[in-house]
Formats: structure tokens, sequence, C-alpha cells
């Protein structure tokens, strides 16, 4: 053997990445598909106090989509830090971090967005003008003034063209579309005080006029749902617990009808799952589901929210005594709704009250 070839290779240098693939990079964590790009926007409106969001996708959302609101909107110079990485108005100091109580905090969706796509933003504050800025394969455009209502537009076109190779890994377009118009029908339970419209191809797959907490259940999860929920609530030092869950006569194949949402934000939480499972285990079949809607509020500094890309996931500071809480507030419910079933033979649609439903924020990012 020579000794060229006996030498070791060369030892590759650590450098920082160029801005546009750290920016892919976090894209892929942060959208994953259409439905996480909506979600993201849609949550953005949200927080900026928007009272009406409607979408349109067109392709599963693959080839475009947008996103209206009526929310705070933004300034030429907000608009110009939205789409760059880390930029928010969510945390106004890093203390806010350990008790986050909007629904996006991190700063980097748009940009992610921005670094797979074309992406366009048009935004103007209740008080001011309108101006616009373009992202496309993560090349930043300048501010430009433009015409638009007060509150925010997000369009997002050709997702992942700049990335084909995810691309190629998305599904059928209407498979797609089902999980964007779940996503919106998700964050819609949550925020009942806001109107949400999507439409899929030109055909309204969506249509939830602003109501309260009830009503919305009731929209969401349908009559039938209603029909058979019983209310839950358990109020305690630090964990409020409000909703309705079905009865064991009602259930379900998947766990699609299972809704859990902790101070306002949707979330799939496997403690909260685990509690919900259980609290059912001896009342129902083996291979069927319960059907819930469960909103819990509980202190901000009492759970992490920064433990998940999607932020579905959550570590709550007292986990025992959460999913304690949960399934003990179930089991009463149930026990007592089937109680009163034998001795009437339907159950009246329930009304209970939700937490009280926060202030919006200010302003995108």
């Amino acid at each position: 053997m020579s000794a060229a070839a006996a030498e070791s290779p060369p030892r590759p240098l650590i450098r920082l990445l160029p801005e546009t693939t750290a920016n892919r990079i976090a894209a892929g964590e942060v959208v994953e598909r259409p439905a996480a790009a909506v979600k993201e926007i849609v949550e953005n409106a949200l927080d900026a106090g928007a009272t009406r969001v409607s979408v349109v996708l067109e392709g599963g959302g693959m080839d475009r989509i947008l996103v209206e609101d009526d929310g705070a909107g933004m300034g030429a110079d907000e608009l110009a830090l939205a789409v760059q990485r880390h930029a928010t108005s969510k945390l106004p100091e890093e203390a806010m971090l350990f008790r986050i109580a909007t629904l996006g905090f991190r700063g980097e969706a748009l940009p992610s967005i921005g670094a797979v796509a074309r992406l366009a933003i048009t935004s103007r504050p209740r008080e001011g003008a309108a101006h616009r800025i373009a992202v496309e394969g993560g090349h930043v455009g300048s501010v430009a003034p433009a015409a638009g209502a007060p509150g925010t537009r997000v369009e997002v076109r050709d997702l992942f063209f700049a990335t084909p190779a995810r691309r190629k890994f998305l599904r059928h377009p209407r498979t797609e579309a089902e999980h964007a118009i779940e996503a919106v029908r998700r964050l819609a339970l949550a925020w009942p005080a806001v109107a949400f419209r999507v439409e899929s191809d030109g055909r309204e797959a969506l249509s939830l006029p602003a109501t309260d907490a009830e009503g919305r259940i009731r929209q969401v999860l349908g009559p039938d749902f209603a029909a058979a929920a019983v209310p839950v609530e358990a109020v305690g030092v630090s964990l409020d617990l409000f909703g309705l869950a079905a009865l064991p006569s009602y259930t379900r194949p998947t766990t699609v009808a299972q809704h859990l949402v902790v101070n306002r934000r949707p979330v799939r939480d496997p403690l909260l799952r685990v509690a919900l499972r259980v609290a059912y285990r001896d009342l129902i079949p083996h291979g069927r589901h319960p059907a819930a809607a469960l909103f819990l509020e509980i202190p901000p500094e009492m759970l992490d929210v920064n433990v998940h890309p999607m932020k579905t996931e959550l570590r709550f500071r007292e986990g025992e005594a959460v999913r304690g809480a949960v399934i003990s507030a179930l089991r009463r419910a149930v026990s007592v709704g089937a109680g009163a079933a034998v001795a009437v033979a339907s159950i009246a649609p329930v009304a209970w009250s939700a937490p009280s439903a926060a202030p919006g924020v200010a302003a995108w990012g």
C-alpha cells in the first residue's frame, strides 16, 4: 500500500451554514406538510387578535395556500422582521419563555415557509398603510407599499419547490387538504369566538360562524356527539378542566373525535390521551375509543410548550397530578351521566361554562 493511500482523509472543518440552508433545515421540522404551514399561519392570525380567518387551498395546499385575517396587522418595519428567523413580538423578555401564553412564539414559521416556497405577505395595521413583502426559496425581497384591508394576507405558492425531494413524500392533494382542514377545525374548537372559513379547490369545506364554546363543540363534533355527551368539570388550585365527554355507548373506531385543548392550544399530548383512555378502560370495548372535547386551563409557568417543534406536546410540571385530575373528572362525569341515562330515556344537550377568552397579541411573528 502506498503512503498516499494510507493517509487519513482530510478532517472536515466546522463552519456556519448559509442562512438559506439553515432555514430549509428548520423548515423540515416546522413545515412537514401543507397542514403544518396552514396551522402556523392561522396561529399567527389568532395571536394577532383576528375575529375572522379565511383559508383557501389549491392542490391540497401544495399549489397554493391563502390565509386572510382581520387582526392587528403589521407596519413596514415589522413586516421586514417577520420573515427573519427568531423575530417575534411574543417574547418581550426572556423570562416569558417559561410562561408562554400565545400559540406561536419561536419566530421560525414564516422564514421556514419562505425557505421552501414562494411566500408573499401583505399587512396593514388598523391605523396605517398596507405593505407587502415576498420571499422565494429563502431570498427575501424588499418591503413595498401595497393595497389591502386592515389585517394580514399570507399567500404561499408552490410549497417545497425549493426542496423537491420533500414534496415527493406528500400524499394525494385530497389527503393533504383533509389534514389542513382538520388543523383549522382543531384551532377553531379552541377559539369559538372567531369565525373560520376554509375553501378547497373552489369548494367550501368548512364554515364556522363565531359562537360560544358549546356551540363550537356542536359545530365541530356534530349533534350526535352533543346529544350523547355529559359535562366534565374540575376546578383546582392549579388546574381548571371543562368540557364535554361522550357516554360509553358513544365510541369511535379511531381517536379522531378526541379534542384536547390546553390554554387555548390544541394538543395531541400523550399524557392527556392516556388519561382519557384509562378513564374509559373498563367501560368501552377493546378497539373502540371515547370521544371528548376537553379544555384545560393551567398557569403558563406550570407547563413547558417548547418541547416539540409543532408545539403539539407539552411537559407538565406536575404531570401525575394533571393525569389524575383528568381521569377522576372523566370517571365522575361518565358515572353521573350514565345514571341519568338510565333514569331518562335520552340526555338533553348540556350547557357548561368554558374558560374566558385570552386577549390577542398585537402583532405577528
